[in-house]
């Protein structure tokens, strides 16, 4: 029998241990290469492409069309830097139930399907940024409700559709930048119910002129923190300027981050001033908004509230200006913890005025927030307290003027309606004591005649037969050297306040 030489050849190579070696049955390779994703029927890796488990990278390939057929349970599939143009509703005939990831960037990419995601409804980030989109048609990514990333910047954008976002109730990143957008779209975020989750949105490079500052700073501060305006030839305005200058304080990241780029144009001035930097400068004179003032009077019911930048709050809590804590219901129901975390006040009182601090416990940082309540000493639709004395003394005194003129001159019976009525004259003494002013008749026995103290005797004439309209008696006759007086004539006095002597 032949010997076997052992050092001459490998133990490989050997017949003899050649020989040893049991034969791998050919059912037990087909099931091993089944094991395998990339061994299966139509799951082969597509040329120019590299597959690494449920991953398909087909970067750089110089592809223009999307290479088919692609594997059922490709979960990330990355077409960046190639020259992709068009993405129609049929590059990839089969549904892909488990892509989650798709990146497209840098292809030239021109023109996307309305239907080109319907048959990718699990994908969660989707990558179209550093192409040549020019419009986000109508109901462009209606088809992807589980949709958490979406980008878009560094394209040519000038038109985006109202309806382009619909069904994405579960995006919470959207950027935009570096496009020609000129209108801000605020039916993104107005009430939240298109994007209920949105928690950042990049506005920033594009032809922005304007933006709703008072709508923006009614939104969640979380939200706020995350809304990026940079580089937008913005007009400049105060609004702007005290809804940047409370991110600022309150440290919010898309403000701070980025001060410089934060400009803005005055009127007939071409070049840019940074919108922080408006404060009392002409010709607006900005002046710094207070932050979290809130003002009321007795007996209403205020709100104040917990405006955190962290979403996803653990807890929060408040504590009053007298340092009591509140965590639920207070004060015979006067202070109450509402479920979103503001603190609401009832029966407004003096000593509820002061600052209010909530503390807030996030998912990273804490935060304490402060709000100042003003109370004004009077109810808002009652009597205030403190009136405007000089005001009421002069309305006094307006009146009393006009009372004594309705007085003189709108007398109820003049002499001249009452000359037809005789009537014996008054005596003397009578007339002494009685006044100018006074409208009650002089005569113990009067008739009750309503003109008595202005009717005149029949009797009495004056001078060359004139009557005297004063109705004075003639004088008794005296004895002795002073016994003819002289009577005065009541037509020399024109007035009972001149300051003319009557000569007797």
């Amino acid at each position: 029998s032949p010997r076997c030489v052992i050092p001459v050849m490998p133990t490989s190579c050997h017949p003899c241990v050649a020989m040893r070696v049991p034969a791998v049955p050919l059912s037990l390779l087909l099931a091993l290469s089944l094991l395998s994703p990339w061994g299966s029927a139509g799951g082969s890796c597509p040329p120019h492409c590299v597959c690494a488990s449920n991953l398909l990278s087909c970067s750089q390939a110089n592809l223009s069309v999307v290479p088919a057929p692609l594997p059922r349970f490709t979960a990330v599939l990355d077409l960046s830097h190639n020259n992709v143009t068009r993405l129609r509703a049929d590059w990839t005939p089969a549904r892909l139930p488990h892509l989650h990831a798709l990146l497209l960037s840098h292809n030239g990419l021109a023109f996307v399907s309305t239907e080109a995601f319907a048959r990718v409804p699990r994908l969660r980030h989707l990558d179209l940024s550093s192409n040549r989109l020019r419009t986000l048609d109508e109901n462009l990514f209606s088809d992807l409700g589980e949709l958490e990333v979406l980008l878009l910047y560094n394209n040519e954008i000038a038109t985006v559709d109202r309806t382009a976002f619909e069904n994405l109730g579960r995006l919470r990143k959207l950027y935009l930048g570096r496009n020609r957008i000129a209108r801000f779209p605020l039916e993104l975020l107005r009430e939240g119910t298109r994007l209920p989750q949105l928690a950042l949105l990049d506005l920033s490079a594009n032809r922005l002129r304007a933006v709703p500052a008072g709508e923006l700073q009614a939104l969640p501060a979380w939200l706020r923190d995350r809304l990026y305006l940079h580089n937008n030839p913005l007009a400049c305005d105060c609004v702007l300027f005290q809804l940047l200058d409370r991110g600022r304080r309150r440290h919010l990241s898309a403000v701070e981050d980025f001060q410089d780029e934060l400009h803005c144009f005055l009127p007939g001035v071409t070049t840019h001033v940074k919108i922080l930097e408006l404060a009392g400068k002409p010709p607006l004179n900005c002046s710094k908004a207070r932050e979290a003032v809130l003002e009321a009077h007795l007996g209403d019911s205020v709100t104040l509230g917990c405006d955190s930048r962290w979403q996803g709050v653990r807890s929060r809590h408040w504590v009053t200006p007298g340092g009591e804590r509140v965590l639920g219901d207070g004060g015979n129901g006067s202070v109450v913890l509402l479920a979103n975390g503001s603190l609401q006040l009832r029966a407004l009182r003096p000593e509820d005025a002061g600052t209010y601090s909530c503390w807030v416990a996030g998912p990273l940082l804490n935060e304490t927030l402060y709000v100042e309540l003003l109370v004004h000493n009077f109810t808002l639709h009652g009597p205030h307290d403190t009136l405007n004395t000089a005001y009421t003394t002069l309305v006094g005194c307006i009146l009393s003027v006009v009372l004594v003129l309705i007085y003189l001159y709108l007398t109820p019976c003049r002499c001249c309606c009452c000359r037809g009525t005789e009537k014996p004259p008054a005596p003397r003494n009578d007339s002494i004591n009685s006044s100018v002013l006074s409208t009650t008749p002089n005569h113990a026995g009067g008739t009750g005649e309503p003109c008595a103290s202005h009717v005149a005797s029949s009797a009495g004439t004056g001078q060359n037969g004139r009557f005297k309209g004063g109705g004075t008696p003639p004088l008794p006759a005296r004895q002795g050297p002073k016994a003819q007086r002289k009577v005065s004539d009541p037509d020399s006095v024109s007035s009972v306040f001149s300051d003319t002597p009557i000569v007797v």
